[in-house]
């Protein structure tokens, strides 16, 4: 869909009220996820599901710094994982070549990808590497990293924005003519990064080490909450399109989602939505202020 098709109400706000078709319309190229009552998604501890503000949606256990910056501020959230990992051979195929290969760069754009590569290259030995990360959520990953570990694992780069194409553009080339590039990446991200900086004249080698699938269930009296909640949360296309298959086709959702960056947001608009949030540049507390955002619009339209 056309971005003209949207009427920003904030530089980082899009709405489609002016969008006639139905949100159930979008849903035909989705496949939709049988549902069965399993203990498979859990609420935790920290998780009210005494009228929810927000769901959210990350892999199981990784939800848990959002849920309390949230809770600090005094809004209860609904845990509804919607995705999760899974380890593909490129794994293998990436501690080798750090075994035996040398990279003028390691480039990591997401937490998912620098934990992986982080478990990949402590079984290789952790050789020396020097690294680019998109943002600085991804860099946090490897904040946990003693000084020793921080010294051979260089993370030497970080975009002025934290988006891939930025990245692309920006990493420094070292002076020299070819300078090599490993991504370990998601069997899901898209060619941009690869493709930009080969047109910069990097040679780039991919190793997709992971990929990401929707839940296979789903607690149903869970999701009677989230539906009903204003604001869901996302931090990826994939929960997105897991989140479509999941709405009811005789109903239609349009409550507010908060996207954790621009490339998910994207996402949301080709996937129908209609109020989407996001932050100018991803992260954390960026994705924390446009959740805000997104409560705040739904709380005025309530009022109408």
């Amino acid at each position: 869909m056309a971005l003209t098709n949207f009427s920003p109400i904030s530089p980082h706000r899009w709405s489609a009220f002016s969008y006639s078709s139905s949100f159930s319309s979008c849903q035909f190229n989705n496949r939709r996820i049988f549902l069965k009552l399993t203990n498979v998604v859990t609420v935790s501890a920290s998780t009210s599901l005494s009228n929810p503000k927000v769901v959210v949606t990350r892999e199981l256990g990784k939800n848990g710094r959002l849920v309390d910056a949230l809770a600090n501020r005094g809004i209860n959230c609904l845990e509804l994982p919607l995705v999760q990992h899974t380890q593909l051979p490129g794994f293998d195929k990436l501690s080798s070549l750090l075994r035996s290969n040398s990279f003028d760069w390691i480039i990591i754009t997401s937490p998912e990808a620098g934990t992986v590569f982080l478990d990949a290259w402590t079984a290789a030995g952790t050789p020396n590497v020097r690294v680019g990360v998109v943002g600085a959520g991804t860099s946090s990953v490897f904040g946990k990293l003693g000084p020793s570990l921080k010294e051979i694992l260089n993370v030497a780069f970080v975009p002025s924005k934290a988006i891939g194409k930025v990245l692309a553009a920006e990493l420094p080339k070292l002076g020299n003519a070819s300078c090599t590039v490993l991504y370990p990446a998601s069997a899901k991200a898209s060619n941009e990064i690869e493709e930009g900086l080969a047109k910069r004249g990097f040679e780039v080698m991919r190793v997709n080490t992971y990929t990401t699938e929707p839940v296979s269930n789903v607690d149903q009296m869970v999701l009677d909450q989230a539906l009903v909640a204003p604001v869901i949360a996302v931090a990826s296309p994939s929960a997105l399109r897991a989140w479509v298959s999941l709405i009811p086709e005789d109903q239609q959702w349009d409550n507010a989602v908060a996207c954790i960056g621009e490339t998910t947001a994207l996402v949301a608009k080709k996937l129908g939505m209609k109020n989407i949030f996001f932050p100018a540049n991803p992260g954390i507390e960026g994705w924390i202020d446009s959740i805000l955002e997104a409560l705040e619009a739904q709380n005025q339209l309530q009022k109408v």
